[in-house]
């Protein structure tokens, strides 16, 4: 599964462009073709829309694919732009079962993003890390009412399936190395942080997938696989 674009609601639609703009350094459209409290970010291959809505709570949990070489680079170019979040033992994180390691920080509205390398992908790139090196967002964090039933919903009705091991009832990671939805219970901390519970929706994922439609997540939240 391949995320293409996510829609999420921010406080403060205008704070928000300006940290994808002037801290990743990403390209922001701010024409509102469609609403004027929307602007539009590129993050490689995906597409984040942001709404303002001043009743948003944020929190959001995003996580950024980057190329599988350059983890120590990416840091190196992140950490004079927004100080990294830990625990008291660690700020990267090594995900054995998931072949992958992350590093994480927050974002807009206490959001919690995510630096991720996935070595199981081919997709190492030349040269220092620059903005371009943001491949894709490759995990959205969901809030859900019922993490098993949505999972099981996904695996039955999508195809869209448990990713290592079994769901468990306040979190459930489906999909795959490329694409994955993080379905947790509305409050649970996103990692690594013990204070910043996941926000109910609505947010909207469009991804690629072997069976279209439009599938609830739960608290007003859509996948729809093209």
């Amino acid at each position: 599964m391949q995320i293409t674009k996510v829609s999420v609601r921010v406080g403060n639609v205008s704070e928000a462009a300006q940290f994808f703009e002037n801290v990743l350094l990403l390209n922001v459209d701010r024409t509102g073709l469609r609403r004027p409290d929307t602007v539009e970010v590129r993050i490689g291959t995906t597409l984040l829309e942001l709404t303002e809505d001043e009743n948003a709570v944020g929190r959001h949990h995003l996580a950024i694919t980057i190329p599988s070489n350059k983890f120590t680079a990416a840091r190196e170019w992140l950490e004079p732009r927004s100080a990294l979040i830990g625990t008291a033992d660690a700020d990267e994180f090594e995900f054995a079962a998931w072949n992958a390691r992350s590093l994480y920080f927050t974002g807009p509205d206490g959001s919690v993003l995510e630096f991720i390398i996935r070595r199981d992908l081919d997709n190492n790139t030349p040269g220092a890390f620059t903005s371009a090196d943001l491949l894709c967002i490759s995990e959205v964090g969901v809030a859900t009412s019922d993490v098993l039933a949505t999972a099981a919903l996904l695996n039955r009705e999508a195809d869209v399936r448990p990713y290592i091991g079994e769901p468990g009832r306040s979190f459930a990671p489906v999909g795959d190395t490329d694409g994955l939805l993080i379905l947790v219970s509305p409050g649970r901390p996103w990692f690594p942080t013990t204070d910043r519970g996941a926000s109910p929706g609505p947010i909207l994922v469009e991804a690629t997938g072997p069976r279209p439609g439009d599938y609830p997540l739960g608290v007003g939240s859509l996948l729809r696989i093209r």
